[in-house]
């Protein structure tokens, strides 16, 4: 009985062979990582644009403006980059904007969104985003503690400048027990956005009258 054996050619033992394969493979990797991304970025677009005007509508009342939030927004030279300002708008008045103002944790930054009115009244703070301990820091959460519920209505004058800190350092506002640092740094921030707006308030609150001319 014979036997027959199949040689392997020998164009396969060639390194260029092997490169040339494994390039072809990670081509075609490539392209469907791409085709993906691109099926796939409207949707997550899309939904990022929810999540926002979902907490736009939690820092501002929806009776106090006429116009889609998401739409009418201007970016502010800061001294930290530029900064997307979202404005409420009553005709052409300003009756409030919000922005995202950060502050340091425990366990890394807190990203909080912050609506004020135009006169310089806080409407409302949302957490955004933070890393802080689960059961101790998440407490800023609104949908774990009213907290933060606690800045509504607060303005550089009430309280005062100074009492703008969590009791354990001479303030207004309560810390959590065991953590400290996490309410500490959201005071901080919302107190931020509040000098922010002070020392912004005519460029903010005239920014829809000043489009309209500029458009005339």
């Amino acid at each position: 009985m014979s036997t027959t054996t199949v040689a392997n050619p020998s164009y396969r033992q060639r390194v260029g062979y092997q490169a040339a394969l494994l390039g072809g493979f990670a081509l075609v990797a490539a392209a469907m990582l791409v085709i993906g991304d691109i099926a796939t970025r409207d949707a997550i677009a899309q939904r990022e644009a929810e999540d926002l005007l979902a907490s736009l509508e939690q820092v501002i009342p929806t009776q106090l403006h006429d116009n889609a939030l998401l739409a009418d927004s201007i970016t502010l030279d800061t001294a930290d980059g530029e900064l997307r300002v979202y404005r409420a708008l009553q005709g052409l008045d300003v009756a409030g904007v919000a922005f995202e103002t950060v502050g340091q944790g425990y366990a890394g930054p807190i990203r909080v969104l912050l609506g004020i009115d135009a006169d310089g009244r806080v409407l409302g703070a949302r957490v955004l985003s933070h890393t802080e301990t689960p059961g101790l820091g998440d407490k800023i959460e609104v949908a774990r503690d009213d907290w933060i519920l606690s800045f509504d209505g607060k303005s550089l004058g009430e309280p005062p400048p100074e009492r703008w800190a969590v009791k354990k350092d001479g303030g207004d506002f309560d810390q959590f027990s065991g953590a400290t640092i996490t309410p500490r740094a959201v005071v901080s921030a919302v107190k931020d956005g509040l000098e922010l707006f002070a020392a912004r308030r005519d460029a903010l609150t005239a920014s829809a009258v000043q489009q309209v001319s500029s458009d005339e």
